[in-house]
């Protein structure tokens, strides 16, 4: 059950219309999990700083069971996720940073249980 956050001080309006679901099915097919699994969430407008700068830019955070958590699988993923971000942004790939988060079954709550009890 991924969750892909993306945080951008771009405004609303400059993204891309069903950037989330672009996001939603790009994580699928990078994660090797089904879309119905996979949860996005994207805040735009934020004051944010990426390496000293105001400039437009934005960051993601990953967070998966079991897809996430050696630097062979991350940089795998994290050279696809730049593809998606670049392409539906605008962004160049030094106004963008990715992290990686690997959970747990135990620590994804779903239908009033965790996940290793689904």
């Amino acid at each position: 059950m991924p969750f892909v956050e993306l945080e951008t001080n771009l405004p609303a309006e400059r993204l891309p219309p069903g950037l989330a679901l672009t996001l939603c099915a790009a994580a699928a097919d990078i994660l090797g999990k089904p879309a119905e699994r996979v949860n996005v969430t994207v805040r735009s407008g934020l004051p944010m700083v990426l390496s000293g700068s105001a400039e437009p830019c934005a960051q993601l955070v990953v967070s998966s069971i079991g897809v996430v958590g050696t630097a062979e699988q991350n940089k795998a993923h994290s050279a696809r996720f730049f593809d998606v971000l670049t392409a539906q942004l605008g962004l160049g790939p030094e106004r963008i940073v990715i992290r990686f988060y690997p959970v747990e079954p135990w620590q994804i709550g779903k239908n009033r249980t965790v996940m290793t009890f689904l």
